[in-house]
Parts: C-alpha cells; sequence; structure tokens
C-alpha cells in the first residue's frame, strides 16, 4: 500500500487540540501528525486538503440502520449500511440489534455475525445487543427476566462479535447478567429503564458503567411525597463518577438542554452522541413506506413519525432519522465547549466505552481512519473518508 500525505489541513486531536498541518499513513496506519511544512518526498501519493477539517472517523455506538437498511434484517442490509455510512463521517458502527425470543434469533444472529468481516465502507467494531434483559419496551425490544444461560446462547451464537449488550437495572436476576458480560469482555450499557437508586448504583457495581440514549426511554420516577422531585436511573447515571452516557443529539428525542447539563456534570469524556438512527436516516423529507407495516413520515431536520391516519399512535415518533454528522454539528451550535472536545464525543470517546484503543484518535500508530469535512449551509459534510488507509468516499466521485 502507498503512503498517502494529505497537507494543507487543520487536522484535529480530539480533546487536546487544532492545528494547521499534515497527517501520513501507510498500510492502514496513520504514520505522522505534524504542524511543520510536509516533505512530499516521503509520500507515494499527496492530497491538498484546502485548508479544511482533518479528524478521525466518527464512531457509532447506537444504530439500528441507515437510509432503507435495517440490521435487523440481516446480512445483505448490513453490508449495504456499511458501504453508505461514510458519506456521513462515519469509518467505525457497532451495528444494533433488537434480539426476539426464540431459536430464529440465535441463527439470525449466528448470520450477521458471520457478516461483519465480509463489509467494504464503515467497520463493524462489533455487534450491539439492545435486550432481551431490559424493562420498558420501548420501540420494539422484547422483555424477559435475567438468565445466564440465554444470554451465553446468544453470545455464543454472536461468535465473539457482540461486543456491548443493553440492560436494565431492575430487571429479576440481571446481575448475574451482568458479571457474566463483563467476565466475557462485553459492554453492559444501560437502558429502556425506570430503576431506582439503588437498583441503578448495583448495576453499576456489577460492571454496567454507560447508559445509552439517556433520558430517552427513561420514564421519570412516581412521586413519593407530594413536591419531592423524584430521583432514579438518570440522577444516578449523572451522579455516579464511574458512570458514562450518549444520547440521541438530534433535538427531539433529548432536549439540548439535558445534554449540556449532563456534559457539565460527566465532562466531555464522560458524553458521547449516538444516533439510534433507524429506517430513514439520511433520506430527503417526504413520506415512506416502512417494513413496519405502516409509513413514516420525515420532515426537514425531523425524526420519522407515524403517517398511517388509523394508527393508534399516528403522529407519534417511530425512531432517528439522525447522521453522525448532523449530531456534531448540533453539538457545535448547543455546546459552549471548544471544538475539539465536541470531536471527541463522536470519536475518542465512543471508542473508549468500548475498551477501542486504535480508533477515534490522530496519532501515530491509530488505525488511518479519517474524514475531511467541509462547512456547507451551515453543517459538517464530509468530502472524503478512509477506514484502515483505504479511500471509501469521496463526494466527487459520489457528484453530490
Amino acid at each position: 500500500m502507498s503512503t498517502l500525505l494529505i497537507h494543507n489541513v487543520k487536522w484535529v486531536r480530539p480533546g487536546i487540540g487544532i492545528e494547521w498541518g499534515y497527517v501520513r499513513f501507510l498500510d492502514g496506519k496513520i504514520m505522522e501528525v505534524c504542524a511543520d511544512e510536509p516533505n512530499f518526498t516521503e509520500a507515494d501519493d499527496r492530497l491538498d486538503g484546502n485548508g479544511n477539517l482533518l479528524t478521525p472517523g466518527l464512531i457509532d455506538l447506537h444504530t439500528h440502520g441507515v437510509h432503507t437498511f435495517c440490521y435487523d434484517n440481516g446480512p445483505e442490509d448490513l453490508r449495504a449500511a456499511a458501504a453508505i455510512l461514510p458519506r456521513y463521517g462515519v469509518t467505525g458502527v457497532v451495528p444494533t440489534v433488537v434480539p426476539k425470543l426464540g431459536e430464529k434469533q440465535l441463527s439470525a444472529l449466528s448470520e450477521l455475525s458471520a457478516a461483519v468481516s465480509d463489509v467494504h465502507g464503515a467497520t463493524v467494531v462489533g455487534i450491539h445487543l439492545e435486550g432481551p434483559f431490559v424493562a420498558v419496551t420501548g420501540a420494539a425490544c422484547e422483555t424477559c427476566d435475567g438468565d445466564v444461560v440465554l444470554l451465553d446462547e446468544m453470545l455464543d451464537a454472536c461468535a465473539g462479535r457482540a461486543i456491548v449488550m443493553s440492560i436494565a437495572p431492575e430487571v429479576t436476576n440481571v446481575i448475574p447478567v451482568i458479571e457474566r458480560l463483563v467476565e466475557r469482555g462485553i459492554t453492559p450499557f444501560i437502558t429502556h429503564t425506570r430503576a431506582s437508586v439503588e437498583q441503578t448504583l448495583r448495576a453499576i457495581d456489577a460492571g454496567a458503567r454507560h447508559a445509552t440514549h439517556l433520558y430517552d426511554v427513561f420514564p421519570v420516577p412516581e412521586e413519593t411525597d407530594p413536591g419531592v422531585r423524584p430521583v432514579g436511573v438518570v440522577e444516578t447515571v449523572l451522579g455516579d463518577s464511574r458512570a458514562t452516557c450518549d444520547f440521541i443529539c438530534d433535538g427531539i428525542h433529548v432536549h439540548p438542554m439535558a445534554i449540556r447539563a449532563a456534559v457539565a456534570a460527566k465532562g466531555w469524556q464522560g458524553v458521547s452522541l449516538i444516533t439510534d438512527a433507524s429506517f430513514g436516516a439520511g433520506l430527503p423529507p417526504g413520506e415512506y413506506d416502512t417494513p413496519w407495516g405502516y409509513p413514516v413520515r420525515i420532515e426537514p431536520g425531523g425524526a420519522p413519525r407515524i403517517a398511517a391516519p388509523d394508527h393508534p399512535m399516528v403522529g407519534g415518533l417511530a425512531g432517528s432519522a439522525l447522521t453522525m454528522n448532523d449530531g456534531i454539528s448540533n453539538l457545535m451550535e448547543w455546546l459552549d465547549l471548544p471544538e475539539e472536545q465536541i470531536w471527541a464525543m463522536g470519536t475518542c470517546t465512543p471508542a473508549t466505552v468500548i475498551g477501542e484503543t486504535r480508533k477515534g484518535v490522530l496519532e501515530p500508530g491509530a488505525d488511518a481512519d479519517l474524514v475531511l469535512w467541509e462547512k456547507h449551509d451551515g453543517k459538517l459534510r464530509p468530502l472524503r473518508t478512509w477506514t484502515a488507509g483505504l479511500s471509501v468516499y469521496d463526494i466527487e466521485e459520489e457528484g453530490e
């Protein structure tokens, strides 16, 4: 593989700083990040960044699909989605599936896991199992009590590809599930829950130290005394220094002020951006038929909403249409933080959550997962995307 030198860029080291300079990579790895003038003789190929931003690629810890493709549908949708994601600046994805109970689900997990290495575009870092050990069903989750035997069957079906499982702290027998997840090197997330402070602390003690799409499907506890504000899982996650969290940063699922409050409590190192995207993410506004048996309508800058007039929840939310680049753009608008810290919330911070040290950073030896960005109509737009040093998106070739 030839050496590529990208010069005349403002490179971003997430959480650290932004400088003018160049980046050189070879054989899928970053070789040099420098603020000096480049030595062009040390590169086989070079690219003038024209003063644009160069960052590590974005990492989405929680997403169900993009455009018309959903990971629950199986390997073909996984491949199609992975090819699309780099146009939104995503180089690492943790496809999220909602396990159904029964033998068919084990074979479905096995088939999806086998396809992980057979994708082109965004790297599939691992699979995220959202359920079934949750308490509040939300969109499509099935629920059941904690069962270590069932857990092992699901993880075995994933053949080492599962890296995250979301659970609810109040589920019966969930602590042995959390402990087994940690034992098998899988990161437990907290979600779909109305857990108490005590239940949440027990889950954190057992190893569940990240909450996904915080506030969303985290119902407010019931008042125990008139006028006394109830406290539960959300406050416990925000108040416990061991716990981190992520948000759907579309301004619809969570109010921007709630995200600002979380950043004030956890610091930028403790808050990640996710999309929780599903059918419709990245599509233009309009009405679309879905695999769920009802149409949805997407307004400009909005989320999919049920459009069937006879549906009991007509007008209600039907998932997220957020893309990671728009999520970063939103955070730039909402948060009074240095840009390099906001970039961290979509790169090195989510990488740290899943124990990934080679992605999300702009350092020698790290994976050459990079994105060259421009500002377009007030939003961040990728011009070029590389994963492991290979070009997987070029806006000029796409004609966009």
